[in-house]
């Protein structure tokens, strides 16, 4: 008679196996030396006090999934729909004790966001862990037809858990596995018709069309709002986009935009620029992977030299940027085959990994000075503009272009040959300089009637509170002296530019329920960017205190002209100035609506809330 057991087993590996080993050997030796009874109760007894002895906590039941990609499937040519990608995270969470799925809020599309984890310690509060690991954000699908990140996140998640790739001791990966959900559930073949690949895609405006990767700061889609959440819970220390480029034919497969070195600023942006970025480089072409900075050329050939992309903080790497984050978008070129795209983001994301376990203690002091930096610091440099005269030479892989007559429209085109590739020393402008800086004041206050942009604030972690009475404070007011304004819709907006502003000092009632906010807080640089009305992502620029461009009150002419008479004889000095301004002004002389419009706003009767910026901020 024989006995045969079935031992449940796990997708999870660990030292608990030993033990089930000598289960099995100790089976075979009674099995060849014992009685029948003392066969059945001895294994039994064995088996249980193992399985008793373990921690049954950190093991899964296998139920035997398909943990192969369609990516993989397909050979490199298809891409997940967005409800099979979730599955597949859901499926590497119910398989590995080291992965972790969780939802985050709502999106435009109605679907909520998902924030996937792995960590080889399995402990998934970031807040008990995070100071003895580097932890880096991916996020995957911020336009959706730009899939290569998905896939190449998807096949990285699934091999960490396998242990078929190294995996870091002190690194926490967290990925959005899709951004753009809306974007994703409207799949298509047609609308991006440079690129190759893959068969089917997602498209690049979301539910409401909005451009994700431009509503960073202005945040008009829930998709924003429940970025901000799962950034703050996350607080990585390194972000990583991954996106596909255009504007122009090369040799390469990866290209890399990281954020700005020169506005990160100080020594992390120093490290960024020259330990991170060349070490990067190093490591994929150790693996046999070449990298160049994103080629940041429309219609015209690269070799003739080109800019780093200045991210302002409205783009994702910009954003993360102000609470001291290392950010890179990896832009994978169009024209590459999806397959070779997808394995070259895969193997980008390793490399990243890796400089992540290596520089762990460096990216975290870094980070922690950066912190304090401006906490301390007097001035805040914004208002950046590439620097002319600093030129780095870049040795660039590219193919002879040149202006030929098209077929199409008769007049002249940019054509590629890539029978002609080369490799030219190409000048490449990545430095950037500060044109204005800006006094960090010791606090803001915003009146409680600007609701919107205090919940804006609050959902980014900004630290303030209300006065609890009526108080009288003396502080300093910006009044807007010009701007300019895009004459087209940009994003749901019409935005403004160039501001200019007068500043003037003085005392100013606040009511109970106004807030204020101390500027010696971690989202000192989000307060700035954001509150300052000249930063190019100004929340003024964004349209959010427009109200105050229009005058609410005026006049009518036939009765303010007595008032007016009135004004100029009880004060010389309002009429000196009025006299003077007609004999310069000969346009003005003649107009008798702008005389009068004068008299108003110079007499001081014109209502104070026209063009005063309603920020107001405490000096230091």
């Amino acid at each position: 008679m024989g006995i045969r057991f079935t031992l449940t087993t796990f997708i999870k590996t660990s030292s608990n196996i030993i033990v089930l080993a000598a289960v099995a050997v100790l089976t075979k030796f009674i099995a060849q030396n014992g009685s029948f009874l003392m066969k059945k109760i001895f294994i039994v007894s064995l088996i249980a006090c193992v399985f008793i002895s373990c921690d049954l906590s950190k093991y899964k039941l296998n139920k035997e999934y398909d943990l192969e990609t369609l990516f993989e499937k397909s050979g490199g040519t298809q891409t997940s729909t967005y409800s099979e990608i979730i599955k597949y995270y859901e499926e590497l969470d119910e398989s590995f004790t080291s992965i972790q799925l969780e939802e985050f809020g709502q999106t435009d599309s109605g679907e909520p966001l998902h924030l996937a984890i792995f960590n080889p310690s399995e402990n998934f509060n970031l807040d008990e862990v995070r100071e003895n690991y580097t932890i880096i954000l991916i996020n995957n699908g911020i336009h959706p037809g730009e899939s290569d990140g998905i896939d190449a996140t998807m096949m990285l998640f699934r091999d960490l858990a396998q242990d078929s790739i190294t995996v870091p001791k002190n690194t926490i990966i967290a990925t959005i596995p899709v951004y753009n959900i809306g974007g994703a559930l409207n799949r298509n073949s047609t609308s991006r018709v440079n690129q190759n690949g893959p068969e089917e895609y997602g498209f690049r405006g979301n539910a409401r069309n909005y451009d994700l990767n431009r509503d960073f700061i202005k945040a008009d889609t829930k998709n924003t709002r429940s970025f901000s959440e799962i950034f703050h819970k996350v607080k990585p220390d390194i972000f990583v986009d991954t996106h596909v480029s255009n504007g122009a034919d090369y040799q390469y497969t990866l290209t890399h935009l990281f954020t700005q070195h020169n506005k990160l600023g100080g020594e992390l942006g120093a490290y960024l620029n020259d330990k991170m970025m060349p070490s990067l480089k190093a490591s994929l072409w150790e693996n046999e992977w070449d990298i160049t900075p994103y080629v940041n050329v429309h219609n015209e050939v690269p070799e003739k030299g080109f800019t780093q992309f200045m991210d302002t903080p409205r783009y994702s790497t910009g954003y993360t940027a102000l609470w001291n984050t290392l950010g890179l978008m990896i832009e994978t070129h169009m024209l590459k085959p999806y397959k070779k795209r997808v394995m070259g983001t895969y193997r980008t994301l390793r490399s990243i990994i890796e400089i992540a376990e290596r520089d762990r203690e460096k990216i975290k002091d870094l980070r922690a000075r950066a912190q304090r930096k401006y906490l301390t610091e007097r001035f805040y440099p914004v208002n950046f503009k590439v620097d002319s005269t600093n030129i780095s030479k870049l040795q660039f892989k590219g193919f002879e272009g040149e202006e030929i007559t098209s077929d199409v429209t008769g007049n002249s085109r940019l054509k590629y040959d890539r029978k002609k590739p080369f490799k030219k020393e190409v000048d490449y402008y990545n430095d950037f300089i500060s044109q204005e800086q800006i006094e960090i004041p010791r606090a803001y206050i915003i009146p409680q009637g600007w609701w919107n942009v205090i919940d804006l604030l609050k959902s980014n972690n900004v630290e303030m509170t209300e006065f609890k009475n009526d108080t009288t404070m003396f502080v300093e007011i910006y009044n807007i002296e010009d701007y300019k304004t895009f004459p087209n819709p940009y994003e749901g907006h019409y935005p403004h530019f160039d501001t200019k502003i007068t500043s003037t000092k003085d005392s100013i009632k606040f009511r109970k329920g106004d807030v204020y906010i101390k500027s010696f807080q971690p989202s000192v640089r989000y307060l700035l960017e954001t509150l300052e009305p000249t930063t190019p992502d100004s929340f003024f620029n964004w349209n959010f205190f427009d109200t105050v461009l229009q005058r609410k009150e005026g006049f009518s002419a036939y009765v303010f002209e007595d008032l007016a008479k009135e004004l100029l004889d009880k004060n010389p000095g309002l009429n000196e100035e009025f006299q003077k301004k007609k004999k310069s002004d000969l346009e003005f002389s003649k107009d008798p609506s702008a005389q009068l419009n004068w008299l108003y706003t110079e007499s001081g009767l014109i209502e104070k809330a026209y063009l005063r910026y309603p920020v107001f901020r405490v000096s230091r």
